[in-house]
């Protein structure tokens, strides 16, 4: 069966101390791109393809906003965001459905509770279910319902894809990565999800994440303004306490976390990294992404020291720290 890389392929990239005790080590695959494009490191297989699974939502973004859809500020921020479904972000979606009316009956991703406890609690407080607006991806779905009404395309169906957006996006994520995904498979929120190798993911974030705003072409100035949304509203990209929304604000960074341990990341330089840890668990991503950075001299080491703690990265023995998750490249 056809599948992504392998143990043999993988490297360690970070590990779980537990009172001075290894307890758990997460493998995986990474790329360093400097600024220029050239490749400064190569971890494990960054050939094979993965699935990047929320990693392509810039892609898709852009694929809207060059669609005939204007979205800035907050509206691009939550078109690109795995929100957690505070009342600030379901305002933010549901604005983007009320410019073109449509129901949320409209939206095709499933239907979810708030992934932020706060929010979560005061649904259940309120009596109130689970609902399609509260789905981290309903930002990006609600993006896509505005560029089928823009160009007259079909709502219904709008995740098959062989629909026009779908092939519209598929053609965004062929332009930036330079690769023709080598397998098509649905991803969690029913939008299709395409796979490429690390390589390709690393180049096409970082193609967006440079964009010129000045640029003669609408595909580049569209990005950079996605870029821009993203730096200057890192709140609706992910919420209170979430990892892209802390590495956002408090290291200038462009952050994008993917389902099954996927993360892409650029610094303010354009030094950019895309990763896989192959078990799938998200936890070490950003602090794996963050060392890389520092590693290639993009970031400074000590401030990440400073935002470990809000990464939550800490292992607990009943109310005490004993150890943390902590990157080994």
């Amino acid at each position: 069966m056809a599948g992504t890389f392998s143990v043999t392929d993988s490297v360690e990239l970070a590990v779980v101390e537990r009172s001075g005790f290894i307890e758990s080590r997460h493998a995986g695959s990474a790329v360093v791109l400097s600024p220029e494009g050239e490749v400064l490191r190569a971890l494990g297989d960054t050939t094979t393809p993965i699935f990047p699974r929320s990693c392509l939502k810039p892609f898709q973004a852009v694929a809207v906003m060059t669609s005939g859809v204007s979205l800035r500020g907050e509206d691009a921020a939550i078109a690109t965001a795995s929100h957690s479904g505070t009342a600030a972000h379901v305002a933010l979606v549901r604005r983007l459905l009320e410019r073109e009316s449509l129901p949320e009956s409209a939206l095709g991703c499933p239907a979810a509770s708030p992934g932020d406890q706060v929010a979560r609690e005061q649904l259940i407080r309120s009596g109130g279910r689970r609902e399609r607006v509260y789905m981290n991806c309903s930002g990006k779905h609600s993006a896509m319902l505005l560029a089928c009404v823009a160009n007259e395309w079909p709502l219904e169906g709008y995740l098959d894809p062989e629909h026009p957006l779908q092939k519209r996006v598929l053609d965004v994520i062929e332009r930036f990565t330079g690769e023709r995904p080598a397998a098509t498979a649905i991803d969690g929120c029913g939008a299709p999800v395409h796979a490429i190798s690390l390589g390709g993911l690393a180049r096409g974030i970082q193609k967006i994440t440079t964009a010129a705003a000045g640029s003669p072409f609408a595909l580049y100035r569209e990005a950079a303004a996605l870029t821009q949304a993203v730096r200057e509203h890192a709140w609706a990209v992910g919420g209170p306490g979430q990892p892209d929304t802390i590495a956002v604000e408090r290291l200038g960074v462009f952050a994008k976390v993917g389902a099954e341990g996927v993360m892409v990341m650029t610094a303010p330089d354009g030094t950019t990294v895309a990763l896989k840890v192959l078990d799938g668990s998200s936890r070490a991503s950003t602090i794996i992404a963050l060392r890389l950075l520092a590693q290639a001299g993009a970031i400074d080491d000590q401030a990440i020291d400073a935002v470990q703690t809000e990464l939550d990265l800490w292992v607990m023995g009943g109310d005490r720290r004993v150890g943390s998750v902590r990157a080994t490249i």
